[in-house]
């Protein structure tokens, strides 16, 4: 019965990376990077690394934003390119205050 319910999603997947491999990798490591900053941010609450974690956070924002733009998503890649453009701005100001 799970092999059923799961089929789909996993043959999804298949056909995903097939498609486009390159993409692919670059949205798994997009996904890891932001899972990763999340949990560097709730371990070192109050006093997150943010000089470590800004550039980070911004480079896996812009992946995600090529990826939706490969993609032909309006949406995801507005949204990513307003996340870079906001956090950009945001480690600016941190680095010059």
């Amino acid at each position: 019965m799970i092999d059923t319910i799961f089929r789909p999603t996993l043959e999804w997947i298949k056909d995903d990376y097939k498609t486009y491999p390159f993409r692919f990798v670059i949205e798994v490591l997009a996904w890891a990077i932001s899972v990763g900053c999340s949990i560097t941010m709730a371990v070192t609450v109050p006093t997150p690394p943010l000089l470590a974690l800004y550039p980070v956070w911004i480079t896996g924002c812009a992946m995600y934003a090529w990826a939706s733009w490969t993609r032909r998503s309006f949406g995801m890649l507005a949204n990513y390119l307003l996340l870079v453009s906001i956090d950009s701005i945001g480690l600016i100001r941190m680095l010059t205050n």
